[in-house]
């Protein structure tokens, strides 16, 4: 076998034991690897109805075939598990060495089940696990749990952690790698610090074999070479950071919790301000030669770290705070502690209304920066109104009530991206109807909005079929794993993607296949989904979205109606082949292979 080594390797905290099971040549062929592998094996691991923080929730890695080649931006992995926010799949993907080492382990995936009696630290080197007693890691933020682990193992070692927000089981606790990398969204630090595991470091030697080396050194060369072109000049030069002074200006910057889409303060955390006055140095991914990172100092020097736009929103204008140095600062300690800062920032925006209504008991106010660092560290520590945001918006909108749920801005448990879908529709539907709630990664939907495809202020019968193809190439890139940056960067995406996929499992992969794959892993993604009490009910946004117009700018009174959003989900279930309430037919599933029989995903 080339390019996958045909094994996962399930680990049991309870048991302390460990076991290499063989994975299906058909299963790889037809879930690719990343969110499509982990997707998979989630389904066929995941018992029904399980609580995501009970132990027999797992815990998954994926690897995929890109993995180890060297090809531009593959090095990347995908982390998945019930998501504790959402009771739905949830997924991540992070780019780092980590990846490759987890490849080298011999293993295309690792499932981690159970719960230890104690805090531990998980040690896999090639196919010997240890299990080690972590008790000195405990509190430590992630970046000094990194370097713990190192000094005790090895620098040669690789390390995904938790910090004491995943330890407290903050629902949207991320899991920290390479030094400040996270897999972020849908709370799998929760997941892993349910278990009692601070860390994973792992160390390999299996090296997978390539079918056609001298053909995929071609194809890398050109690739490498078209990464570094107009299409990634964005990244290279500011950064995702740019968008918020462009979105500012469209009119698609969500400010003041989804209260307005643009900001008086914008060019105070623009990506501009930051280039100007706090760039520190670019940085690269493992494998990459686009180096899309951008390491910002506050003006003092004191605090350093990763600032991209989404960043930049749920900590700035989402909150109202115009100080970039707070927005740094807020940032990095999100990092260090382990969480998703879209989902704290959207979480604190909520609370700031609560306090404004008199609904909850607190001194956060919109554009107050001192409060947002302080309630951040609330929510780390569980402590006082931090225990109640640990949870997320929905569920501490539905414990204070008086009508707060109408401000919480999430979708299925998820709080909402740096996208207003008043102004962006087709974005709006992508929203509404992605399995993992609120995402703005899982869907190109948006690039119809912006590339005038469409009109963005207003809706048509396409939007589904735009929103479905946009899901079903995310997923083929989610699971190859791709870059999201270098998508513009292909001629011919399916095609040139097919012949790689070839070149290196020796296994014949057509454009057509590589697509069928992509709809193919939406289809289970929706099936747990539908497993774990999905409804169509889920399919919709926010109530702010659908009741309010847009207040400011050039798109001021423009809004988002519940008859205009159920027709585009409409016309995404038609084009899905659903039927009218979501659910998949068994001829769709015939049509793509996929046989379920008692809760379990067959091989293909």
């Amino acid at each position: 076998m080339h390019g996958y080594h045909g094994k996962v390797l399930l680990v049991d905290l309870t048991s302390r034991l460990a076991e290499s099971r063989a994975l299906d040549e058909d299963v790889l062929l037809n879930f690719i690897g990343g969110t499509g592998l982990a997707a998979y094996l989630l389904y066929n691991y995941c018992p029904v109805g399980i609580d995501p923080l009970s132990p027999g929730n797992p815990l998954i890695f994926a690897s995929s075939p890109l993995v180890g080649s060297r090809l531009t931006t593959s090095s990347k992995f995908a982390v998945a598990a019930k998501s504790p926010l959402t009771g739905l799949i949830g997924d991540s993907l992070s780019s780092s060495f980590l990846a490759t080492e987890l490849k080298n382990t011999g293993h295309d995936a690792l499932i981690v089940v159970g719960a230890a009696d104690s805090p531990t630290l998980l040690s896999i080197t090639d196919d010997q696990v240890e299990f080690i007693d972590a008790t000195e890691l405990l509190g430590l933020n992630t970046f000094e749990t990194e370097q713990v682990v190192k000094d005790r193992l090895g620098r040669m070692y690789r390390v995904a952690c938790i910090g004491p927000a995943g330890e407290n089981l903050v629902k949207f606790a991320s899991i920290s790698n390479d030094g400040g990398r996270q897999a972020g969204r849908t709370g799998p630090g929760a997941v892993m610090g349910s278990k009692n595991l601070k860390a994973i470091a792992l160390r390999g030697h299996s090296n997978c074999s390539v079918f056609a080396p001298d053909a995929l050194n071609v194809v890398a060369k050109d690739l490498s070479r078209r990464s570094l072109g107009p299409a990634t000049e964005k990244y290279r030069t500011i950064g995702t950071v740019e968008n918020v002074s462009v979105f500012d200006r469209l009119g698609t910057l969500p400010t003041l919790n989804f209260k307005q889409s643009t900001f008086d303060a914008a060019e105070a955390i623009s990506g501009e301000t930051f280039s100007r006055s706090h760039h520190v140095k670019n940085a690269h991914c493992a494998n990459c030669t686009i180096g899309c990172e951008h390491v910002m100092s506050t003006t003092d020097g004191t605090v350093k770290g990763r600032m991209e736009y989404e960043s930049a929103f749920a900590l700035g204008s989402l909150v109202g705070v115009m100080d970039p140095n707070a927005v740094i600062k807020a940032s990095v300690f999100c990092d260090e502690m382990g969480m998703d800062t879209i989902s704290a920032g959207g979480t604190i925006a909520w609370a700031m209304e609560a306090a404004e209504a008199g609904l909850i008991d607190s001194d956060l106010q919109f554009g107050d920066s001192d409060m947002v660092l302080h309630t951040l560290e609330k929510i780390t520590n569980r402590e006082g109104i931090g225990d109640l945001l640990a949870d997320g918006t929905r569920i501490a909108s539905e414990t204070v009530g008086g009508g707060s749920g109408d401000w919480a801005m999430h979708v299925k448990g998820l709080e909402m991206p740096g996208y207003e879908p008043r102004s962006l529709k087709t974005m709006a539907l992508a929203l509404a109807v992605s399995t993992r709630g609120a995402c703005h990664n899982r869907s190109s939907a948006y690039e119809a909005d912006f590339s005038n495809r469409v009109d963005r202020l207003g809706i048509d019968d396409d939007r589904g079929r735009i929103a479905m193809e946009g899901e079903d190439r995310s997923a083929v890139m989610d699971s190859l794993i791709w870059c999201k940056f270098l998508r513009k960067a292909f001629t011919d995406f399916y095609a040139e993607s097919a012949e790689i996929y070839t070149n290196i499992t020796g296994m014949n992969m057509t454009p057509e296949m590589l697509q069928e794959a992509g709809e193919r892993i939406n289809n289970v993604k929706k099936l747990f989904n539908i497993r774990e009490g999905w409804t169509r009910a889920d399919d919709t946004l926010p109530r702010r979205v659908l009741t309010e117009a847009l207040p400011t700018g050039i798109v001021k009174g423009i809004g988002l109606g519940q008859d205009e959003l159920d027709a585009m989900v409409a016309s995404y279930y038609e084009a899905r082949g659903w039927d009218e309430d979501g659910m998949i037919p068994p001829e769709k599933l015939h049509e793509l292979g996929i046989q379920v029989s008692e809760n379990v995903l067959a091989a293909m």
